[in-house]
């Protein structure tokens, strides 16, 4: 875990004290502000943690960094982090807003499948910019994917994605993988082009995750720039990204509570294969130290 995002500095100096007082809870209060859990989630954990040092009686600092731990992971394990990929082919829908890293998490994604022995394929399905699609095509090289592109610029994204499902179910590949537009500025045109690019997989088969990507350096902004996605796209699962860069490590918590969608995902770096499953514990475990 990255410690430019990690809460265990800041909280560091509160934990080596010799009894917990009222500075203890002021600092846990400003550090989980400032690591974006938002004002609702750190006052519901702050009085968690009050209460259960008041039931085991403890003025020890190490009694309160445990709780502390448990809690948050208890709260991130409330919502299953389990990748659903045994449908042959599974079919996964990648969304996301312009800019959050959507491109780039492709290529992660389909390394870390590989990785695991799974065969993938790509459809670039973000059709209207030559670039996206130009760049998905490295990626996916990169990380061991065939690729379908469209056949020509601004090909209707539905067809790209008739003929991933297509190729995937004709040559046996195990996952495909469908890149979608990520246009913020024709929202309404772009929830009916997903509507349809669904429409036409679901004749084929079963979509077994939507996958949206958010950004955590953008925090609760994020969230609100993908509302539309989660009201209309069935998002099945979260995939957070630049963990590495943000200081908002409680991000990952409040974007779950929030949407009620699991995190499945997060990327902490720049390479290939710094995309990881989330696991609670683990997280929980480089946050507080």
């Amino acid at each position: 875990m990255a410690a430019s995002w990690s809460l265990s500095g800041a909280l560091k100096s509160m934990f080596a004290r010799d009894t917990i007082d009222a500075d203890t809870w002021n600092d846990l209060e400003d550090a989980m502000i400032s690591a974006d859990f938002g004002p609702d989630i750190t006052e519901s954990v702050i009085d968690e943690l009050r209460a259960s040092v008041a039931k085991f009686r403890t003025d020890d600092p190490a009694d309160l960094k445990r709780m502390l731990r448990e809690t948050l992971e208890e709260r991130l394990a409330r919502l299953d982090p389990t990748l659903t990929l045994s449908a042959r082919p599974a079919v996964v829908l990648v969304v996301g807003v312009n800019g959050v890293g959507k491109t780039t998490t492709i290529g992660k994604f389909t390394k870390f499948l590989v990785g695991h022995g799974r065969s993938v394929v790509v459809g670039a399905a973000d059709t209207f910019r030559a670039a996206a699609v130009e760049q998905l095509a490295t990626w996916a090289e990169r990380g061991g994917a065939q690729i379908v592109r469209p056949q020509q610029q601004g090909q209707d994204p539905a067809s790209v994605a008739f003929q991933t499902v297509e190729r995937a179910q004709r040559e046996g590949i195990d996952i495909a993988i469908i890149d979608t537009a990520g246009r913020l500025q024709t929202k309404s045109g772009l929830m009916d082009e997903l509507g349809k690019i669904r429409r036409v997989v679901e004749k084929q088969t079963d979509i077994a995750e939507v996958l949206l990507v958010l950004d955590a350096t953008t925090g609760q902004n994020g969230v609100a720039q993908a509302e539309a996605f989660i009201q209309h796209a069935g998002v099945t699962g979260l995939v957070i990204t630049k963990l590495d860069g943000s200081a908002k490590g409680g991000f990952v918590l409040a974007v779950q509570e929030r949407t009620g969608i699991p995190i499945k995902l997060v990327g902490q770096g720049e390479g290939i294969n710094d995309l990881t499953g989330f696991t609670p514990h683990v997280y929980v475990q480089g946050l507080v130290g």
